[in-house]
């Protein structure tokens, strides 16, 4: 028997308790051909690089486990016809690793973010000054044509006064 590690992926709209029980069968297949599962983690809802079967998010597990070639075809096998499993991939491994898996380990590393010390205090920023006159309103089509009617009114009032001084003469 070989050493594998598989990582599965599952649709974003079950639930949890829905995932373990999944998650339960999957290594049930395991242990019933006679494998041993040596670790099991759920590493929660976690976002996707790029959108998968519509899905945004995903619920990763992942299985250390020793087994046979056959079993680890039928195990593939049924992960592909279960519609609430995005995608998965088994890896053989030479041993498993003792402890939590690295994503486990950083999972309680986003602790040390805290309330962003190294901006300093940005509470009272002073006096800024004025701000300077509002800048005018992208909708000034208004204001435009206001103009264009009275340079069209200055323009007829001339008109009409060069008309009434020819006639005079």
């Amino acid at each position: 028997m070989r050493l594998y590690e598989s990582v599965f992926i599952a649709r974003q709209d079950i639930s949890t308790t829905q995932v373990e029980s999944m998650a339960d069968e999957l290594a049930g297949i395991i242990t019933n051909a006679g494998g041993t599962i040596h670790k099991r983690e759920y590493w929660g809802l976690r976002s996707l690089a790029y959108r998968i079967k519509k899905n945004r998010k995903g619920h990763y597990i992942m299985f250390n486990f020793e087994t046979d070639g056959p079993t680890l075809k039928e195990y593939e096998r049924i992960m592909g016809l279960n519609e609430d499993v995005l995608r998965f991939l088994n890896i053989r491994i030479e041993e498993v690793e003792e402890g939590p898996s690295i994503i486990m380990q950083n999972k309680g590393d986003r602790g040390d973010r805290g309330d962003r010390g190294d901006r300093g205090d940005r509470g009272d920023r002073g006096d800024r000054g004025s701000r300077g006159p509002r800048a005018a309103s992208f909708d000034n089509s208004a204001d435009v044509s206001k103009s264009d009617a009275t340079e069209a009114e200055k323009a007829s009032k001339s008109s009409d006064e060069t008309k009434a001084a020819k006639e005079e003469e």
